[in-house]
């Protein structure tokens, strides 16, 4: 396959000057398109897209038009140009029109670059609208036009008909603005569902007329810890609703990108937000807060008549305003406690005939799917709805590996695949210190490429129940916009891959060479992506009077070059092949370079004695092997940045493996009091927590089972990070140290931001 795409070199307008830009991929390379199309043919000459090229759609074919006007509105934001759009021309054009003799599947398309034109055909609106945005991404590895294009056909249609992306606006709350921003995004991914999580125990985010108080009540919460409070103590709310204004505005600019939402309610679990406001609905008929708590909690609603007249009628206005197929209605996490503890709702059940509660939650279920179903919509949930029985016409969302997709296509049902190990992208892109706050483990841009949704346990026949797969954005730790796109992208960029092109043609490192262009094109579009997989990562240790530096990149790809003398690296800038040695004090600045651009932000260190001696958390160890370490942010200040770091929320504790300890007098610690706002289900239900105490940060040596060798009390000030001095026996040769804080974590959660080893000479 020969090179798809040269842009301009010479003035604006001047063809006969467009010349190869220099990402321009070599000749044989797929074209720079993400998702990779499923069949691209190189054909004779090129053809040049100038500022006066026309766009052509006729008058008689509107999904045509529609096409043609997102094309150039896309172009237009990229490229500064706004190509005209006629309804014929004579001269060479890009041509858009619907061809309903095209051999092509749904969502298809078929691009042809000759030196006479471009053409763009489909059978659908979507086809077209796809086939302008492939067409976009082979202009816009340059940044304007003139763009030369040599010929190709590319014929092109989606492996799997729901290409999806969650996104959590309960636990914290997105503009109407940053949504369309993201729905822009999944179209030019060429992603269709757009799964909108709207409710949950944290918040109620969606206008239910009927019901004022849901979002009068059921929207706000009290923050945990300083968060919650102002600057006199008082309580300070947090949240917000769309109204249904706002929510049939972003169903329509959904629309028109093609994308259908999914609106998400969630029962009879997570429901805590709507029994705040309307506790007759409850399992307990008591009124919790609306909760700040992130996990499992236990408010269920009630299984009596009345509740459901409520959530019916609820659904009736999310069926007005959403016009999809699906209805999303969670089923998760629905701990039984309330239900298990209720005199009157096991005698429910018992009348029922239902052995179980797992029976009472699928009797729960298979009530509101037949609502639904009498509505002609379909009810999709979380896999747990298989728990006690699915529901007969019932679509299962796989989350908790792929056993349940497999359960689910075996008995006959649609599944949709998004395992939490590999598809959630609330999870860490690496365990780097520059890292915004985020779940447990890290889920790379390699791991999400990798996953394959089809699970090879089906055969032909039941796999043809995978409709596809999406990722998931859970936003507990993700409380700001730039946040959400950083977790989001490049990931979606990787999952959008899977979701469209063929199995057979995934390729990693041409990914990686085309998701080069995309990152410029995020850039210019003001999409805060990450560039975790590319970042110049910086190791240093002690070696001699100096010390031994080492540099890396997660996936390995592109040239590493730096500096030593405090300049900017450049594509010729000293190439890293080998460990480089240093005097002190040196700064190291790096960066990954393709095709002599960088492909990430620079990173730097200075490297002195100080440097060698400090580790920050993200480089001690977690001392369990059963970890659950959280990135977590700080609850203050109350405005501006906070400070985030990694603890092991069921065990905080964290070893410096090998520190030297030679001449070492003080460890210097800096520490954080956080909330500690973690629910476990009907296991945190009236724990008794040991008296508050006083606090001190406790050091032992050569594991963390002995007695303290060295603390110090923990004082509490108004600063957000305090600094401790814990004074240490004299220590010789390199130890693991172990760090842990006295008292019970569940009443303060202290964690270790950043410690440092200080000869007697530098002790306070």
């Amino acid at each position: 396959m020969l090179l798809l795409l040269a842009a301009c070199g010479g003035p604006t307008g001047d063809p006969d000057r467009a010349t190869m830009p220099a990402e321009a991929f070599a000749a044989g390379a797929p074209p720079p398109l993400i998702p990779a199309p499923v069949q691209a043919t190189p054909g004779q000459g090129h053809f040049v897209v100038e500022p006066g090229t026309p766009v052509v759609a006729a008058a008689t074919d509107p999904a045509a038009r529609d096409a043609a006007d997102r094309f150039i509105a896309m172009l237009r934001e990229s490229t500064g140009v706004s190509l005209r759009q006629v309804e014929s021309a004579t001269a060479p054009a890009i041509v858009f029109s619907t061809d309903a003799k095209l051999d092509a599947k749904a969502e298809g398309y078929a691009l042809e670059v000759a030196p006479g034109g471009i053409r763009i055909r489909a059978r659908d609106g979507a086809g077209l609208f796809y086939g302008g945005v492939s067409l976009w991404q082979l202009l816009t590895t340059a940044d304007t036009l003139p763009v030369r294009v040599p010929a190709v056909r590319i014929v092109d249609a989606p492996r799997f008909g729901w290409r999806g992306f969650m996104l959590d606006s309960a636990r914290h709350i997105q503009s109407v603005d940053e949504i369309k921003r993201l729905l822009d995004q999944m179209a030019r991914h060429k992603l269709n569902v757009f799964h909108w999580h709207l409710t949950d125990d944290q918040g109620w985010r969606l206008e239910i007329k009927r019901y004022p108080k849901l979002t009068e009540v059921g929207a706000w919460r009290i923050p945990a810890g300083k968060a919650g409070q102002d600057a006199a103590g008082k309580p300070v709310r947090y949240g917000g609703f769309y109204t249904q204004a706002q929510a049939r505005e972003i169903v329509e600019y959904a629309r028109q990108r093609h994308i259908t939402v999914v609106p998400e309610i969630e029962m009879p679990g997570h429901a805590q937000s709507a029994i705040a406001a309307y506790p007759e609905f409850g399992a307990t008929g008591k009124a919790p807060p609306v909760s700040p708590d992130w996990g499992v909690n236990t408010w269920l609603y009630g299984v009596e008549d009345p509740t459901f007249e409520f959530l019916q009628n609820v659904l009736t206005e999310v069926i007005d305003i959403f016009p999809g197929q699906y209805i999303h209605i969670g089923g998760d996490e629905a701990d039984k406690y309330q239900w298990r503890n209720s005199p009157r709702i096991q005698a429910r059940r018992k009348a029922l005939g239902l052995a179980d509660d797992m029976q009472l939650q699928s009797w729960f279920i298979k009530r509101i799917e037949t609502f639904l179903v009498a509505h002609d919509r379909r009810l999709i949930g979380w896999d747990e709805i298989l728990e006690g029985g699915l529901p007969p016409e019932a679509t299962v969302m796989s989350w908790r590996g792929m056993e349940g997709a497999v359960e689910a296509a075996r008995q006959g049902h649609d599944v949709v695949l998004s395992p939490s190990n590999v598809t959630y992208i609330n999870r860490m892109q690496s365990e780097e210190s520059d890292e915004p706050p985020g779940h447990d483990f890290t889920t790379t841009l390699r791991k999400v490429y990798d996953f394959e949704p089809v699970p090879p346990e089906l055969d032909a026949r039941q796999a043809r129940h995978v409709l596809g797969t999406q990722a998931n954005l859970w936003t507990e730790h993700v409380r700001t916009e730039p946040r959400v796109e950083h977790m989001a992208f490049p990931r979606l960029s990787a999952l959008a891959e899977i979701a469209w092109s063929p199995k057979a043609t995934r390729d990693w490192e041409g990914f990686l060479q085309r998701l080069a262009p995309q990152m410029r094109r995020f850039q210019r579009a003001g999409i805060r992506a990450a560039d975790s997989a590319f970042a110049a990562r910086i190791r240093v240790h002690a070696q001699g009077q100096g010390a031994h530096v080492t540099l890396l990149n997660q996936t390995g790809f592109g040239e590493l070059r730096y500096t030593t003398d405090g300049s900017e690296p450049t594509a010729q800038s000293p190439r890293y092949q080998q460990p480089l040695q240093v005097t002190l004090p040196t700064t190291i600045k790096a960066n990954a370079f393709y095709q002599d651009k960088p492909l990430a932000a620079t990173r730097e260190l200075r490297v002195d004695a100080r440097t060698l001696r400090t580790r920050e958390a993200e480089y001690l160890d977690a001392c369990r092997k059963d970890s659950y370490v959280l990135r977590l942010e700080d609850d203050e200040p109350r405005e501006g940045e906070r400070a985030v770091v990694p603890v092991d929320i069921g065990a905080p504790c964290w070893q410096w493996k090998q520190a030297p300890l030679d001449g070492i007098a003080v460890l210097g610690a800096e520490v954080l009091d956080l909330p500690y706002n973690f629910q476990f289900g009907g296991d945190s239900v009236g724990a008794v927590l040991p008296p508050a105490g006083p606090v001190d940060l406790q050091v032992r040596v050569g594991g963390c089972g002995g007695a303290p060798v060295a603390s110090a009390r923990v004082e509490p000030t108004d600063a957000a990070v305090k600094r401790v001095e814990v004074a240490l026996p004299r220590m010789t040769g390199a130890q693991d140290l172990c760090l842990k804080f006295s008292g019970d974590h569940r009443r303060v959660l202290w964690a270790i931001d950043r410690v440092e080893l200080r000869p007697a000479a530098e002790a306070p």
